[in-house]
């Protein structure tokens, strides 16, 4: 392969990264909480249903007191007979559908269960619990929008409705949508104070919002009721990371593992850290644990794949990015970063090809346009690789790869009066970079500008023995620059 050139940013990991972390860490606390309400929650609004039929008579009425208690106590094999018989006796029992609708749901018959939580509403519109059941199997089977539907209706009958409030803040804090979700959040806290689960949630809306202090207050709460408790340690973590204090974050996600060893969000934080400082090895198996634990996360398989470009493992970041590739097919993010593992790996033909589906869905991508067009310029395709360079230039005037890559692809041309002013540009943008003035000095030189070949040349000596000099002492600032861009030898 040669030596790594430093030619494009791997900033689009780090984007990746902030757009996905936090929110990964709100759906692990929500998975909690939602299918918490499913079961204790839930039998107790069916109480509610029950007594209210209990007071009509009869054997239905009679019939579902029992099962409530029954349910109550996990005993679903004697409780649901009961409901059915209820059902035979008044079919049209709104009470006795929600019912059999939480013994079902219990039992994992997930879709008879949501049939029976429908015929409760159809049978009476105004069935809160019903309702407020259905969302949250709604929410647990990955149908927010209508999970929050119901959950807002719920609360528009019964606005202090602690589990639809609770859910419904949950499920805004997935979304983003934190603004929302703080307020509902804060009423769920008043309502249960010594609810751990619930503070920590809570603090993770608020760090979102940039309200560290009220964060780390929620975290104390939350702490003094339970100090090891794997999510109060993790929220403890963000807490400490966001106030700048890495070693204490770090600590703190090392305890939450402890406690909870498949906490994907915990591991995936702690190979962040690792990262950060250059262990790349040990983050790899961080980040690796985070993705068996949870592989619907997108950020997890960018970060692994990315460490692994840092290690020289283009191989096994091509096999990776191509498995996202599978699993998420509408992100262009995912075949870019597939054409650039392998662009590192050599393989060019795969690496256009990717790049291409990613601009098929995001056409003005620049940075997916400099790289196709890198691949393009090494494949000797010169027209069709400037074409694309120019472009993403006038996208993005300050990107330093496309203006650097236009340079040296019009200079290999012999065209060194066009590549002057273009790689004038790139030295501009970053000053400090030893290839751009190296690639001065060559078409200096050819112009025959001796006094300004030698100035080049003397800068891109005292840059690239800096360069190595960080290298040598384990700083270089150019890691995921090399990773992401390795694919020919020299400046």
């Amino acid at each position: 392969m040669g030596k790594l050139r430093v030619t494009k940013s791997f900033a689009r990991l780090r984007r990746a990264r902030r757009a996905a972390i936090r929110p990964h860490a709100l759906r692990v606390f929500a998975a909690v909480l939602v299918l918490a309400a499913s079961s204790h929650v839930a039998v107790a609004q069916a109480r509610r249903g029950g007594t209210a039929a209990a007071q009509t008579g009869g054997v239905a009425g009679a019939s579902l007191a029992r099962a409530v208690e029954l349910l109550q106590q996990g005993k679903l094999d004697e409780a649901e007979p009961l409901v059915r018989r209820a059902l035979s006796a008044e079919p049209r029992n709104a009470d006795a559908h929600a019912l059999l609708g939480v013994i079902l749901d219990q039992r994992g018959q997930v879709e008879k269960a949501e049939a029976e939580y429908h015929e409760a509403i159809r049978l009476r519109p105004d069935a809160v619990s019903a309702r407020a059941n259905l969302g949250v199997l709604l929410a647990r089977t990955g149908r927010a929008d209508e999970a929050i539907q119901n959950f807002e209706a719920v609360l528009k009958r019964v606005p202090e409705h602690p589990q639809a409030t609770l859910n419904l803040g949950l499920l805004y804090a997935e979304r983003g949508e934190y603004e929302r979700a703080a307020p509902l959040l804060e009423r769920a806290r008043a309502a249960q104070p010594e609810n751990v689960a619930v503070l920590s949630q809570l603090a993770v809306t608020l760090l979102q919002l940039k309200r560290v202090d009220e964060a780390a207050a929620a975290v104390a709460e939350a702490a003094a009721v339970a100090p090891d408790d794997a999510d109060v340690l993790y929220a403890s973590g963000l807490v400490a990371s966001a106030r700048g204090d890495s070693e204490a974050a770090y600590a703190f996600w090392q305890r939450a593992v402890e406690r909870r060893p498949n906490f994907a969000a915990a591991n995936f934080m702690i190979g962040e850290q690792l990262r950060n400082h250059r262990r790349y090895d040990g983050a790899v198996e961080f980040y690796a644990r985070a993705l068996a634990e949870d592989p619907a996360q997108l950020v997890y398989y960018v970060r692994l794949g990315g460490t692994y470009m840092l290690l020289s493992q283009y191989d096994k970041a091509l096999e990776l990015f191509r498995r996202a590739a599978e699993k998420f097919p509408g992100k262009p993010e995912v075949f870019y970063f597939v054409g650039v593992a392998a662009r590192g790996r050599g393989a060019y033909d795969v690496a256009e090809s990717y790049f291409r589906k990613s601009l098929a869905l995001r056409p003005d991508d620049f940075d997916a346009l400099a790289q196709l067009g890198f691949v393009l310029g090494e494949r000797d395709r010169t027209a069709e690789a400037e074409q694309l360079l120019r472009r993403a230039i006038a996208l993005q005037p300050k990107h330093f790869y496309a203006n650097y890559d236009l340079g040296r692809l019009l200079a290999k041309a012999g065209r060194y009066a066009e590549a002057l002013p273009v790689l004038r540009r790139a030295s501009e943008i970053r000053p400090n970079n030893a290839s751009a003035h190296y690639q001065l000095f060559l078409a200096y030189s050819r112009l025959k500008r001796k006094d300004e070949a030698e100035r080049e040349l003397s800068l891109f000596k005292q840059l690239d023995e800096a360069r190595k000099e960080r290298a040598r002492e384990g700083r270089s600032e150019d890691d995921e620059d090399d990773a992401q861009n390795a694919g020919h030898s020299g400046p």
